[in-house]
């Protein structure tokens, strides 16, 4: 019996003993400081700008998506981002160079480490802004996107485009009563005669054959064509095996067209971007119906996985689906402009997102086609016609309800030899004068849906 009493207080104590220094093992544990996991610092891959009239856009590309926090301060107007979970590097540091002489809103941008785990980006304003900051998720080439856009915080009336023109055009008191939205007083005569709705056309150059136009009664205010060269900044559209990129030809070709168009008498051309950067493909729209446009133009340079496909092609809306799959798929993919421009979707205004909605009327479809037929029979004199006939389908930036519009494939950018074609100033000029043939046919025939006069 003693001998088990011995044997139990030996266990007890053995026991207490372990109690003892599971303890201790656990106050030690108590005691450690404890070490947060440091969290992977984002890595920018890539910065680029977008200077224009209508707003300049800041571009940080990253490998992950971060938070970002932003305010404005005055005298000197400035702009101040926090970017949390991110640290300098010589991609970053290379926005300062980024940052253009003719930049119509920023100076300068200073960048700074603001504290662990934050860079600080302070842009030196050249006028006060209403600035939007968002992000966008990967789609394309294109990782993650800090998108920062600078807009003047009293946006410029797209008329006032209308107004670059001599003192002594006969149409300048015509755009300028549009551009303050006063009725419009009928042109001066010149030279004895009043200016029809279109006009002869002066003597061109010899090396621009403008055509014969007849004259249109009744018309009051000049013509005018909105031009809508595809895609740009963040956009690039196509890219042919060469390089070349749809977004700069189509804004070659429309800016020939334009002046060709302004050449006119009595037309003018409006253009929904006049240089390299993104516009929506609602503010597109939204553009052309605020000029109170007589026809929308929109260029592009198709592009398939097939570099033996060529020929131009033109579309128009349809309201009861594609024509064809071919052209479903194009509308599908033309559609998809505002994922990789990067449209900020909190930011669009409810009046820009009804510009969208199907709202488009038979007479608006049948001009569309017309105006399409005149064109590509034009077309199909300097180049292969991909489709003989108008192909229609569901494209968004050709949904105004009051305007004719049609999309222009000029050729296929994925084939190589019309991809030359495409970069050649003299291929160019021979598409834009096809283009200025069919449009005047179009208003010269007098059958042009009648909303604007």
């Amino acid at each position: 019996m003693a001998r088990t009493d011995q044997n139990k207080n030996s266990e007890f104590t053995t026991q207490s003993i372990n109690r003892r220094r599971l303890l201790a093992s656990a106050s030690s544990l108590i005691l450690l400081p404890i070490i947060p996991r440091v969290a992977h610092a984002s890595a920018i891959v890539a910065v680029r700008t977008w200077p224009a009239d209508d707003y300049t856009r800041v571009t940080l590309e990253m490998d992950t998506e971060l938070k970002a926090e932003h305010f404005t301060l005055e005298n000197p107007h400035r702009m101040v981002i926090d970017i949390e979970g991110l640290t300098m590097n010589s991609t970053l540091q290379e926005l300062v160079s980024k940052v253009r002489p003719n930049d119509p809103y920023i100076s300068t941008i200073r960048i700074a480490q603001n504290r662990d785990n934050v860079v600080r980006l302070v842009m030196d304003l050249k006028q006060p802004i209403a600035p939007q900051l968002f992000t966008l998720k990967p789609v394309g080439e294109y990782k993650y996107r800090l998108v920062v856009d600078l807009y003047p915080r009293v946006a410029a009336d797209p008329l006032l485009a209308l107004q670059q023109f001599d003192d002594n055009d006969p149409l300048a008191g015509v755009l300028e009563s549009l551009a303050q939205n006063q009725p419009v007083v009928p042109p001066p005569s010149v030279q004895g005669q009043e200016v029809p709705r279109i006009a002869q056309p002066t003597t061109p150059p010899p090396t621009t054959a403008v055509p014969r136009v007849n004259q249109v009664p009744g018309r009051n205010r000049p013509v005018l064509i909105a031009l809508d060269p595809g895609h740009g900044g963040e956009d690039p559209g196509a890219i042919g095996p060469g390089g070349t990129r749809e977004k700069d030809v189509v804004l070659q070709i429309a800016q020939r067209l334009k002046r060709l168009i302004d050449a006119q008498p009595n037309m003018r051309a409006y253009l929904t971007r006049d240089r390299d950067f993104f516009v929506p493909l609602g503010v597109r729209v939204q553009k052309a119906r605020r000029v109170k446009a007589d026809l929308f133009i929109s260029i592009h340079a198709d592009a398939w996985i097939k570099p033996s496909a060529r020929g131009s092609s033109i579309y128009a809306l349809s309201q009861n689906g594609a024509t064809s799959t071919a052209a479903r798929w194009l509308a599908d993919k033309e559609n998809q402009a505002d994922l990789v421009g990067g449209v900020n979707i909190g930011g669009q205004s409810r009046q820009v997102a009804e510009v969208l909605l199907d709202l488009s009327t038979s007479a608006q479809i049948n001009d569309s086609v017309r105006v399409g037929s005149g064109i590509l029979s034009e077309i199909g004199k300097i180049n292969q016609l991909h489709k003989r006939q108008v192909e229609r389908a569901g494209f968004a930036v050709l949904k105004a309800p009051d305007i004719p519009s049609i999309l222009i494939e000029t050729a296929f950018i994925s084939n190589p030899n019309e991809e030359r074609l495409l970069r050649s100033a003299g291929h160019q000029d021979k598409l834009a004068q096809a283009m200025l043939s069919g449009i005047n046919d179009y208003f010269s025939s007098g059958v042009a849906l009648a909303n604007h006069g």
